[in-house]
């Protein structure tokens, strides 16, 4: 990020989830922090290399392994942990390795995300199946990071930072989007709830919503239906990408971002204006 120097994420550790693919928005998350000066925790689900989408699989990625070198090269120290979010037991092992490892959190990134599925159809179409994998993993894995990565900031005794990766989804609720926009709604909620909660403790829990943003989850959209989506959905002209919201998340996490809790900042290139 240039013309403003951000303070106060020196030496901190900084979880963050989902961080694992090539064109994503965990990645430049975790980079960006690990340019601020954190050590950064990367979890990902251990997806098998057959499962990489081309672009990756030309480059030779290594998901979480990747990333951790782009955060190594930074200076800083990565730790890759393949995890399950959506499961309770797995996130408490995940944070007794954070402490064991690094010592301490200060830093918990809620990223990781249901990938695009059948889910998106008319409420009346949709299987209970679907609507419990996108909210145990949306809006259940956030709750279970928070819950135990927050026990930890609150005894660690010294603030820190919970940014929930939600979408502007959870705002405008579109029609066949009922399990997703239902999760980030949920995930605003938890947001607010906390940011009360833990003020108290000098722990910010804040929220971004992206827009459309350029990652490999919405490769399954034509490329060629592009422009008439940004056409019609996004006054700034142009779809938004990984580090737009990696910028903001680097932001509420540091000194400068020190006053501001229980909030949902929309990052979407002006789609959904007031909300």
């Amino acid at each position: 990020m240039s013309g403003l120097n951000l303070t106060g994420l020196d030496g901190k550790v900084a979880v963050v989830t989902g961080a694992g693919r090539m064109r994503s928005i965990g990645r430049p998350i975790a980079v960006e922090l690990a340019r601020a000066g954190c050590d950064v925790v990367l979890t990902g689900t251990g997806r098998p290399p057959e499962r990489y989408p081309e672009d990756e699989q030309a480059a030779g990625w290594r998901d979480i392994e990747s990333v951790a070198e782009e955060v190594r090269a930074l200076g800083r120290r990565a730790v890759p942990a393949v995890s399950d979010v959506s499961d309770p037991d797995a996130v408490e092992t995940l944070a007794s390795r954070v402490l064991d490892e690094l010592g301490r959190v200060d830093v918990v990134v809620n990223n990781a995300g249901a990938a695009r599925g059948d889910d998106r159809v008319p409420v009346v179409d949709l299987p209970d199946d679907l609507w419990r994998t996108v909210i145990d993993v949306n809006l259940n894995g956030t709750f279970y990071m928070s819950r135990t990565f927050g026990r930890h900031l609150v005894a660690q005794g010294e603030g820190g930072s919970i940014v929930n990766i939600s979408s502007v989804a959870g705002k405008i609720m579109a029609p066949r989007t009922a399990a997703y926009a239902a999760s980030k709604a949920g995930i605003h909620a938890l947001t607010c709830v906390m940011a009360a909660e833990l003020a108290r403790n000098e722990i910010r829990v804040n929220a971004i919503c992206p827009g459309l943003i350029d990652t490999g989850r919405l490769d399954d959209i034509p490329r060629d239906k592009w422009d008439t989506m940004i056409r019609r959905q996004i006054p700034l002209g142009r779809i938004g990408t990984g580090e737009d919201v990696a910028w903001m998340t680097a932001f509420l996490c540091s000194d400068q971002g020190s006053w501001i809790t229980g909030q949902l900042y929309t990052v979407d290139g002006g789609t959904a204006p007031g909300r």
